[in-house]
């Protein structure tokens, strides 16, 4: 089910960008004409990864800092938080976890702009926000998430086009489903023999694609019982390359953009260490095993390189004897307050 499910989100993709323009661009709209004081995403898990990515975006070609709430101020502290000015953008498959809901719905009796993007469009967490834009992903089986996650990071660069009102981007966006298609057949079986037997790992990203980064990162977890962390190519210098040695394993996701260039020295960098790297990078890089697909905006870069990712971490799933559709200890829909 994974695997189909991943295969399928390009199709998931096309069906989103065919839908609700109109909202899309009410929302944009009311952006433009009174900006936020403040913005604010609620996620967990592979959601929280996708509103990382919408923060990143709205802070780099928007210049608005994006904070991500911590739902306990609100859950276990009850925390009067300001609401006067703010935009908060709630990130949920299922939109049935209690502590996405309930801050959605302070802000909203606060007088705050409430965003929510759900893959169910009649669930609580729909209910409680006044924007609510479907993921159009349809029904999800598998536990580990996949194309909910890539239908999650178009919406928010939805979002952010349609605030900056960038026809370039949203040109972009409307020919994604294809890139998303040569991105779901490249070939990353590079990365099983190195990863097959291994028991902790390095994901790096940086910019845009750190959100990336952080996803594989977890379902390197969850699929295959890898303990991998993700880094960016920055911070990971300040302590943990202290453990790279004597063929330690690192991904490094260096997709286009101001990023590229110090994940690619990063890379070589850790290949001097010792450290086994298998780096993702466009066609033609030096040292890239692993080939990423471009498309018509660097900043849709990373979505491509997760469509790449799903199947390679699918096969090695089954290639270290586990289910990736039912992962150990989890459920689809995680309910916490």
């Amino acid at each position: 089910m994974m695997l189909e499910e991943a295969l399928s989100a390009p199709d998931a993709v096309a069906r989103q960008l065919a839908a609700d323009p109109l909202s899309y661009a009410r929302l944009g709209q009311a952006l433009q004409e009174q900006p936020p004081s403040s913005v604010l995403t609620i996620a967990r898990g592979s959601s929280d990864h996708a509103a990382h990515y919408l923060a990143y975006l709205v802070m780099a070609r928007l210049g608005r800092l994006v904070t991500s709430l911590p739902m306990s101020l609100i859950t276990l502290y009850q925390s009067r938080i300001h609401c006067e000015g703010l935009l908060s953008l709630a990130f949920s498959q299922s939109g049935q976890s209690p502590d996405l809901i309930a801050p959605t719905e302070f802000f909203r009796k606060g007088g705050a702009r409430t965003v929510a993007f759900v893959n169910a469009s009649g669930s609580p967490l729909a209910a409680a926000a006044e924007h609510v834009f479907e993921l159009h992903a349809g029904p999800e089986k598998s536990v580990a998430a996949t194309k909910s996650y890539i239908a999650q990071l178009v919406s928010g660069a939805r979002v952010v086009a349609a605030w900056q009102q960038d026809d370039a981007l949203r040109a972009a966006l409307n020919v994604l489903p294809i890139a998303l298609q040569q991105a779901s057949r490249l070939d990353w079986s590079a990365a099983l023999p190195v990863l097959q037997g291994a028991d902790r790992l390095f994901v790096l990203g940086r910019g845009t694609g750190l959100a990336v980064a952080m996803e594989a990162a977890l379902k390197l977890k969850e699929t295959c019982g890898i303990q991998a962390e993700a880094f960016s190519g920055a911070e990971v210098k300040h302590g943990p390359m202290a453990l790279v040695r004597d063929g330690y394993p690192l991904l490094v996701f260096a997709p286009r953009g101001p990023a590229q260039a110090g994940l690619l020295a990063i890379a070589e960098e850790m290949r001097s260490r010792g450290g086994r790297v298998l780096l993702a990078a466009p066609l033609g890089t030096p040292g890239a095993e692993l080939p990423l697909a471009t498309t018509g905006n660097e900043d849709l870069d990373p979505i491509a390189l997760v469509q790449s990712f799903y199947p390679m971490v699918e096969a090695l799933a089954r290639a270290r004897g586990f289910n990736p559709d039912v992962p150990p200890n989890l459920a689809k829909v995680t309910k916490t307050h």
